[in-house]
C-alpha cells in the first residue's frame, strides 16, 4: 500500500509482531510515522529494529502517541494494554483503522467485508474471484491470511474485499464499507468477550460504521442474525439458505452451507453492478481454499478432503454434512467439550479417529454412537481411515478444534494431512 500523508510525524506504538503487525510497522514506518514496536519473541523484534524503536508499549508514557496498533490476537479484554491506552486517552486500534483512516489518499474505491462465525474465508474468496472474473480489479486481504496494509494498492474503480473477525473489528472505528456481509452468529471465541451477546455486538458494529446508503447483507438463518437485521438502518438486505439451489455446477461449493455462502456473494456482486453471466462463471469456476472442504486425493475411488480450517463444532457441521459415508479425523485443542453442532450428521459417518489432546474425550463422546479409534497422532489415524475407506467413501479431516496442540496453525494440521494421505502406499 502506497504511504499515507495521513500519518506522517505522529507517534504509534505497535503490540505483536506476526504477519499483521509487521505489515503495520512497515507501512508505518514508510509513511514517515515514529514506530515503537513490541513482542516477547526476540526474533520478531530482530525482524523490525532497522524501522522502529523497540520498547514494550507497558513500560512507556503513552500520551503523546496518535495511537497503539495491537495485532488482532492480543486479547485486549484482558491484556493490560487496554487499561494503559485507556489512561493515556490514546486508541487501541488494528490494521484496518490504519488502512479506513488512508482510505481518502487512495484512488477512488469500493470495499466489500465480510464477518460471521463460519464461512467468512470461503465467502471472501469467492466475492474476490467474482470481482475478477467481472474484469474488475480487487484485493483480497483481512482475516484471511493477507495483512491489507501489506497489499499492493488498487487503480481507481477497484474493490478491496476484506474478511473481518470480530477482534479486527472490535479495533476499528471508521470503516465504511459500501457492502458488509454478515453470515451469521453462533458461540465461538467467548474466552474473548463477556458474553455471547458481547460476541454478536462485536459483529454487529461493522454495520454501525456505514455510511446510510451503504448496504447491509444479512443471512437470517440464526436468531441472533434475524436480530441484527431487524434492528439494522438503512439499505438492508436480508438473505436465507433456507430454499433450494442448483449447486450442481459449482463443483468448489457444495453443501448446505456453502449454499449460504453463494449467495451472499452473489447479493453483494449485484450491488456491485456485477452481471448474472459473469457471477455464474465466478461460481462455476471457483477454484475453493486450501484447508477448507479441499479435494487432495483421490485414491481407488477413496475421496481425501483437507477441512482443517474446521477449529470448532459448528464450522466441521457443514463438511458433515456434505459427504454420505464418511471417515472422520477430529480432535486437537477443544474450544467446547461437546460436538452438539455435529451432531444431526453422525449419520454419514461410517467411524471416526480422534487425534490430539481431545483423543480420549471425543472417544468417550462418539464411542456409543459410531467405531472410534483412538489414534494421536495425524499419521496413524490417515492410515488407518484409508485402510478401512471403500470406494465411493470420504475420508476427511474435520477437526471442530483448535490446532495448537500439536501444530502453529490449521494450515500446518491440512499440511501434515496432505502429506499423511501423499505417504500412502
Amino acid at each position: 500500500m502506497t504511504p499515507a500523508r495521513a500519518f506522517a510525524g505522529k507517534r504509534y506504538a505497535v503490540l505483536g509482531l506476526a504477519r499483521t503487525g509487521l505489515s503495520v510497522v512497515d507501512y508505518l514506518w514508510r509513511s514517515s510515522a515514529s514506530v515503537t514496536a513490541w513482542d516477547d519473541r526476540e526474533e520478531a523484534r530482530a525482524m523490525v529494529q532497522d524501522k522502529a524503536t523497540l520498547a514494550d508499549p507497558l513500560e512507556l508514557d503513552l500520551s503523546k502517541f496518535a495511537g497503539v496498533v495491537v495485532s488482532p490476537g492480543v486479547p485486549i479484554n484482558r491484556h493490560p494494554i487496554a487499561d494503559k491506552a485507556r489512561e493515556a486517552e490514546i486508541p487501541l486500534i488494528g490494521d484496518i483503522e490504519l488502512f479506513a483512516q488512508a482510505r481518502p489518499e487512495l484512488p477512488p474505491h469500493k470495499v466489500v467485508g465480510i464477518t460471521g462465525t463460519n464461512g467468512k474465508s470461503t465467502t471472501t474468496a469467492l466475492i474476490h474471484h467474482i470481482i475478477e472474473t467481472a474484469g474488475i480489479p480487487a484485493r483480497l486481504g483481512g482475516n484471511i491470511g493477507k495483512p491489507i496494509l501489506g497489499e499492493r494498492e488498487l487503480e481507481a474503480g477497484g474493490v478491496y474485499v476484506l474478511e473481518l473477525s470480530s477482534f479486527q473489528i472490535d479495533l476499528t472505528q471508521r470503516l465504511d464499507c459500501d457492502v458488509a456481509i454478515l453470515l451469521n452468529i453462533t458461540p465461538d471465541h467467548l474466552d474473548r468477550y463477556e458474553n455471547f451477546d458481547a460476541y454478536a455486538a462485536a459483529k454487529a458494529r461493522l454495520f454501525e460504521m456505514q455510511s446510510e446508503d451503504h448496504a447491509k447483507i444479512i443471512a437470517i438463518d440464526d436468531e441472533p442474525s434475524r436480530k441484527i437485521a431487524a434492528e439494522a438502518d438503512g439499505v438492508v438486505i436480508q438473505i436465507s439458505a433456507g430454499g433450494c439451489m442448483d449447486q450442481s455446477g459449482w463443483s468448489a461449493l457444495q453443501g448446505p452451507h456453502n449454499a449460504q455462502n453463494a449467495i451472499a456473494a452473489m447479493s453483494a456482486a449485484r450491488r456491485l453492478g456485477i452481471g448474472e453471466e459473469a457471477i455464474e462463471q465466478g461460481l462455476r469456476t471457483f477454484p475453493g481454499l486450501p484447508h477448507r472442504m479441499e479435494r487432495v486425493a483421490d485414491r481407488d475411488g477413496v475421496l481425501f478432503v483437507n477441512d482443517s480450517k474446521a477449529t470448532n463444532p459448528t464450522s466441521a457441521a457443514p463438511a458433515l454434512a456434505a459427504y454420505p459415508a464418511i471417515h472422520w479425523i477430529l480432535g486437537g485443542r477443544a474450544k467446547s467439550d461437546d460436538l452438539n453442532a455435529c451432531e444431526p450428521y453422525f449419520d454419514h459417518v461410517r467411524a471416526a479417529y480422534t487425534i490430539g489432546e481431545t483423543a480420549d474425550m471425543f472417544e468417550k463422546l462418539l464411542a456409543p454412537k459410531m467405531p472410534v479409534s483412538n489414534c494421536g497422532t495425524m499419521r496413524k489415524a490417515v492410515k488407518l481411515a484409508a485402510q478401512a475407506a471403500k470406494s465411493g467413501e470420504t475420508v476427511l479431516l474435520s477437526p471442530a478444534c483448535a490446532s495448537f496442540d500439536q501444530y502453529r496453525d490449521f494450515e500446518e494440521r491440512g499440511d501434515d494431512f496432505r502429506a499423511a494421505v501423499g505417504s500412502l502406499s
